[in-house]
């Protein structure tokens, strides 16, 4: 059984482009550098063919996989996520109880993860430890370097 992922709007064709780039440009490039090389000769002492085919057997993969997680894909309407505990999709303010600093994230799908523009996540540790938490709660992390401690101190929707 495949996994549902919810997406944003955006999150969701930025999956659907990259596919249809992967399925309507590089596949046939693919095939015609296969031709190519086929073209060459004898293509049992062929690398050139052999890489082809390698390239073009990844390139599949990586297409079924893409059209998986597509057909799985759902897309939240962030207007009805409930603001009262961390959720996918949710915008949280937390602090680090050691050090004091706070930071501000919004949880998604792993394929959108971007940390430079606040997005974390909900498959990392941080992210996984968030979810389900209320204000006022503490989230205790298991990171590489031992345990965190955040303090949940705001979740709201934009």
């Amino acid at each position: 059984m495949s996994k549902v992922s919810y997406y944003t709007e955006e999150g969701l064709k930025k999956l659907r482009d990259e596919l249809n780039q992967l399925r309507d440009v590089e596949r046939p490039k693919a095939s015609e550098a296969i031709g190519e090389a086929r073209d060459k000769g004898d293509l049992s002492e062929n690398a050139e063919y052999d890489a082809a085919k390698e390239a073009q057997g990844l390139l599949e993969m990586k297409i079924s996989k893409l059209e998986e997680v597509v057909a799985n894909a759902r897309v939240i309407d962030e207007s009805q996520l409930d603001t009262s505990k961390v959720l996918v999709h949710s915008h949280v303010r937390i602090k680090n109880q050691t050090s004091g600093a706070e930071v501000k994230y919004k949880l998604v799908a792993q394929s959108e993860a971007d940390l430079k523009s606040g997005k974390i996540s909900v498959d990392s540790p941080i992210g996984k430890g968030l979810l389900g938490k209320k204000v006022g709660d503490t989230a205790e992390i298991d990171v590489p370097s031992g345990k965190m401690k955040f303090e949940i101190l705001e979740i709201w929707r934009e």
